[in-house]
């Protein structure tokens, strides 16, 4: 259903209010604002529908709203105003990326320390290779009673291996089969692509080295996965509890433990095929215990087929305008830094290079 643009400022008012005061939002408070001209009664009639609509919540019967993650996509998406950064916070993000950003060794750590320290959350920072990654062979070798090595040759040139023990007879001749099945339907295809039909298409041909399909297989899409990480960081996770959501230990817990690297490893296939920056609003999280946070991520160029990720995650409180602005100059400013210079363009034949 259309939001009516009374409902939209309405809304926009409440989440920019909820945002500054991280209290319930009633509709006096939205009254008093220089630039709502609706009684309170009507705001309170709009509150409530929008209440029933699901972009707003009521924690207490008798306390104000609170956007819903439905509330918060609507304003990341359509509500939120632009946030034009001041002079000294670009001038201070740009004398932090050219003092601190010297060696390439050091970008993940370094760049995550500075997004938490801008923007006062927890930042997570990687590096990775650009383009999608398949297998280009694979190789079975048998290696004793129940056991086999398995080897990816990756489209990027790397080689992958693990040694994989089974409780049950390998021979020469199931590897094989299981070989000319994998490289006849999972050569060439990338992560997103290894479905159920893909399985089941591979177990279908390797006769009786089918058993052995599901761990290669699990193995391969595992690998698939995490292409080139250089390394992922998580740093200032102390900074969400100074946010009042996570003043809850419990709460708290439950999410720092969630900020590891395997689970923000899958942060690059939830953002791979999209551009700018990024916001994922509570349950649209990789991980269920993220389902009351909000991560906002963008990516970078590095140059040499590399591709940097910056982001943070915060409450769904966050100041989103805020947050991707900086987020968004960090990221144009990086990619300058890592730009390579273009080639001076050669003289025509015939023209003197000092008049070129």
């Amino acid at each position: 259903m259309e939001l009516s643009e009374r409902k939209k400022k309405v809304l926009r008012s409440i989440v920019d209010l909820y945002i500054r005061g991280a209290e319930p939002v009633g509709s006096k408070a939205v009254a008093e604002l220089p630039d709502m001209n609706y009684s309170s009664a009507t705001i309170r009639n709009e509150m409530a529908e929008l209440t029933a609509m699901g972009y707003l919540e009521q924690p207490h019967t008798s306390a104000g709203r609170v956007p819903s993650a439905a509330g918060y996509r609507l304003y990341v998406d359509e509500l939120m105003s632009d946030y034009r950064l001041s002079l000294d916070e670009t001038r201070s993000i740009s004398t932090a990326i050219e003092e601190k950003m010297q060696r390439m060794d050091k970008l993940v750590e370094k760049v995550a320390k500075m997004v938490s320290q801008a923007t006062d959350l927890p930042a997570i920072s990687m590096a990775s290779r650009q383009g999608v990654v398949t297998v280009k062979r694979f190789d079975l070798i048998l290696a004793g009673q129940g056991s086999f090595i398995l080897v990816l040759l990756l489209s990027t040139d790397e080689v992958v291996n693990k040694l994989i023990k089974l409780p049950l007879e390998v021979s020469e001749a199931d590897l094989k089969l299981l070989g000319a099945a994998l490289n006849a339907a999972a050569t060439g295809i990338p992560a997103g692509e290894f479905t159920q039909s893909l399985f089941d298409r591979v177990m279908g041909a390797a006769g009786s080295a089918a058993s052995l399909a599901p761990v290669v297989l699990e193995f391969t899409l595992e690998t698939l996965r995490r292409p080139g990480n250089t390394g992922i960081m998580v740093t200032g996770q102390h900074r969400l509890l100074d946010q009042p959501e996570y003043r809850d230990v419990d709460k708290a817990q439950r999410v720092l433990t969630s900020l590891d690297e395997e689970t923000l490893a899958n942060l690059p296939d939830v953002i791979r095929n999209e551009n700018g920056t990024q916001v994922l609003v509570g349950p649209e999280n990789v991980a269920r215990e993220l389902k009351d946070t909000s991560v906002v991520v963008t990516k970078f160029d590095i140059g040499d087929g590399m591709q940097g990720m910056i982001g943070v995650v915060g409450p769904t409180r966050m100041d989103y305008a805020k947050v991707t602005a900086r987020l968004s100059y960090f990221a144009e400013s990086l990619s300058k830094l890592f730009a390579k210079p273009e080639q001076k363009q050669l003289p025509e034949s015939g023209e003197d290079p000092k008049e070129a």
